[in-house]
């Protein structure tokens, strides 16, 4: 009688010692690890067949990366095969524990010294969102972060936005400089000419009110565009 192979787990132990996430995290520190190392850690064993880091990179691809983790929803998570509730949970514990803490009260945020620098503050959950969403960063005489705002989501141009809506947190915190932030949920973040056009209005709105609109800064997956680098709609 032919004895039925067993079906074994992969666990993250049963790798080599120098291809262990964990050890590797602790020797060399979590940048150095790779996403799916990262979900290994996280998931601690694989599923007959496919070891911790392969679930992480199967789960990368059938989401299309952390973005599409992040958005997906719980129950999708739990459907993918060796993952279950406990381990949905974990992964999206985790998600939310980074994205809380990049948006940690204002106070903690240093200076706005550039683009990427305000685009740090929000793309880790711009990013994400199916719809688009518009921003405004609040500023001090010193560049330094009063509050971030949500002023629309939904569709976001020239018809939509009124720059009263967009200026009057800024009236209210006593900001003298904003900087405008959307995503494009398409992922990719180049400029539509309803950007530029918004972003002139928006721009001469905030001389006649003596509040600066600094930038406008347009999200997309893992990428983004300042209006102002770009000269689109500052003259």
């Amino acid at each position: 009688m032919t004895e039925k192979p067993s079906k074994v787990s992969y666990r993250i132990s049963d790798l080599q010692e120098s291809e262990r996430p964990r050890e590797r995290l602790r020797s060399e520190g979590a940048d150095k690890l790779g996403n799916a190392e990262l979900l290994a850690i996280l998931l601690r064993v694989g599923v007959p067949g496919e070891s911790a880091v392969q679930v992480g990179e199967r789960l990368l691809h059938e989401f299309g990366g952390l973005a599409g983790i992040h958005r997906a929803p719980f129950e999708e998570l739990v459907a993918q095969h060796g993952i279950g509730e406990a381990k949905a949970a974990q992964i999206k514990a985790a998600i939310e524990l980074g994205r809380r803490l990049q948006e940690s009260p204002a106070e903690e945020h240093d200076t706005i010294n550039n683009p990427a620098q305000a685009a740090d503050l929000v793309k880790y959950d711009m990013q994400a969102l199916e719809y688009e969403q518009l921003q405004v960063i609040l500023l001090d005489t010193r560049n330094q972060v009063i509050d971030k705002v949500e002023i629309y989501r939904g569709s976001v141009n020239t018809a939509q936005v009124r720059a009263a809506d967009v200026f009057k947190p800024a009236v209210r915190k006593n900001a003298t400089a904003l900087i405008v932030v959307h995503n494009h949920p398409s992922g990719d973040p180049t400029p539509s000419p309803d950007d530029v056009a918004m972003t002139r209005e928006l721009v001469k709105a905030g001389d006649m009110i003596d509040v600066k609109v600094l930038d406008h800064i347009i999200i997309g997956r893992g990428r983004h565009v300042s209006m102002k680098e770009r000269g689109l709609g500052f003259s």
